[in-house]
Formats: C-alpha cells, structure tokens, sequence
C-alpha cells in the first residue's frame, strides 16, 4: 500500500470521502424520520431527486458545457444511461423501505454486502478474473449478514427480505456504474440519476402524496434530502478523483459509524453485541479484500539482485 502519510492528495480523498459517508448518513436520518412519520418513500424520493437535479442543472450544467464543450446530456450509451438511473431510482425506494423498520445501524450494514454481491458476479457480467480471495470474502461477508439479520434478532422478517433486495439492487447499481462510467463522464452518469429519478418520481408523486400537508419541519426535512444528496455525491466524486476505490474501499466502512451515531441519537436506536459483531465480520471481509485486490493491482517491487 502506498505511503498515506507522503501523498497529500490520498489523505484529501480519505477526508472527501469520510465527509461524503457522514452526509449520506444524514440523508437516510430524513428518509428514515420522514417514513414513520407516515410519508411514502415515493413522495421522499421525488424530493431528494428534484432539488438534486434542479441543483446540478443550475452548477453542473454550464460547468460541464464550458470544460467540454458539449451539452451534459450527451451521452455515447443512454439506453445504458437510463437504465443505471432506474436501477439507482428502484434502489433509493427499497432503501427507504427498509430504513422505515429497520435501524439504521442494521439497514446501513446489509447495504454493505452488495459489493460483495459484486465480487462474486463480477466473472460473469463483467468478465472479471476470479480469485479464491474474492469467494472467501463473500462467504465471510454473508456470514457476517446471516449473524446481524438472526432468527429471533430484532429485524422482523419482512425487514430481512427488503434488506437483502436491497443490498441486490445496490449491488446492480454498481455494476450498471461502472458500464455506465466505462463510456462516458461520471458527471454525466450523475446528472442522469438525478434527472430520470426526478421524471420518474414526478410521475408518481400524486397517487403516494401524504394525506396532511408537511408542517414547516417536515418541509424542511424533505427538502433537506436533496440537500444532503447532492453534497454527499458531490465529495464522493471528489474523494474517487482524490484517491484510488482500492484505498478509499476501507474507509467506506465508517458508514457504520456514522449510521449507528445517528441511529442512536435520533432514534435511540443502538445495534446489541452480537449485531456489532456481525457488523465487524461485514466490515472485515470488505476491508480484507480491498486490501488484497490493492496488492493484486500494486504488487510489492522485486527487490534488485546485488552483486556477489
């Protein structure tokens, strides 16, 4: 691995990074607070997309126009385009489904198993070499899932089944990511997302709207969604411009920290021992492969022969 410490620009990734995982976290606080107050995830859907959307329309798209020369909208694959942004839409709804009745701690560490969910279909949609580290990984990873998502643990069973298709469909978002990114600009893979997740949900919006009109902290909650959306991307994308994902990959895991801090102060909501431990064998078994697959990409330099 290289030295951290010497490379200004990687520590800025980690802190980019760490910054956008907090941010996020902030989001799933709302989408959680916003579900048991009775509103319907395609209603809190809609606003995270439209003021994320409305905002990259009023930066990102001049910005992109004036460094590239071409419209953002441009595209050399946008069946692909729409595709990833239906997936990313489809996504977002089971999340916030799930974080109605699961904490956030629990919700936020089953999400976690969808790179491993990668890993292991990565030979066959992505054509990717295979390697006995990766199976090892996704068998650690699940079983630290089966230990968090118990019989008898405080997840109900409905939960357990929204959590695992939405660790699924996360896992199809990235693979559908990297497809996508492969033919054109990030920044233009970003402002799809947001912008046929705002079509989409427009259309959806009026047979899910709330029964009550938001009071002035529920307005500011929902719209708080689309705030924290699109700064969360916003330092995600430059903590990946910042660092390779082989070194980012670990720091991800601080996700748990942050959900389980929120989850505890907004919720009252603090995962038991075993959860914790099955959170860290999650964890652990992403952390392991990133460092493993950062050694397969990085090896070590053959050290010179002397002379006798």
């Amino acid at each position: 691995m290289p030295n951290i410490a010497s490379q200004p620009r990687l520590w800025l990734g980690i802190i980019f990074l760490i910054s956008a995982l907090w941010t996020l976290s902030l989001l799933d606080t709302a989408g959680k607070l916003l579900g048991m107050a009775g509103y319907h995830v395609v209603m809190i859907a809609w606003m995270r997309y439209s003021i994320n959307t409305v905002f990259m329309a009023a930066t990102l798209m001049p910005l992109y126009k004036r460094r590239h020369g071409r419209s953002i909208l441009r595209s050399t694959r946008p069946r692909l385009q729409i595709v990833r942004a239906l997936a990313l839409l489809l996504s977002t709804l089971i999340f916030f489904s799930v974080l109605k009745i699961v904490p956030l701690a629990e919700g936020t560490a089953m999400n976690f198993c969808a790179p491993l969910i990668v890993l292991a279909v990565s030979p066959w949609l992505l054509g990717e070499t295979t390697y006995i580290s990766r199976w090892i990984a996704v068998a650690v990873g699940f079983a630290g899932m089966l230990i968090v998502i118990r019989p008898g643990g405080d997840i109900p069973a409905h939960g357990v089944v929204l959590g695992l298709l939405s660790a699924a469909t996360y896992a199809t978002v990235s693979i559908l990511n990297r497809k996508a990114n492969q033919a054109d600009d990030p920044m233009v893979t970003l402002f799809y997302g947001g912008l046929v997740g705002m079509v989409i949900s427009s259309l959806m919006v009026p047979f899910f709207w709330s029964p009550h009109t938001p009071d002035a902290t529920e307005w500011m909650i929902l719209a708080s969604t689309g705030i924290t959306s699109t700064i969360g991307h916003f330092f995600m994308n430059s903590a990946y411009r910042h660092a390779e994902a082989s070194v980012l990959t670990p720091f991800a895991y601080s996700q748990i920290i942050s959900a389980s801090a929120m989850g505890w102060l907004v919720f009252n909501q603090f995962p038991d021992a075993i959860t914790i431990f099955g959170i860290a064998i999650i964890c652990a078994s992403g952390m392991g492969i990133a460092w493993v697959e950062h050694r397969r990409a990085h090896p070590l330099p053959v050290a010179a022969e002397t002379a006798a």
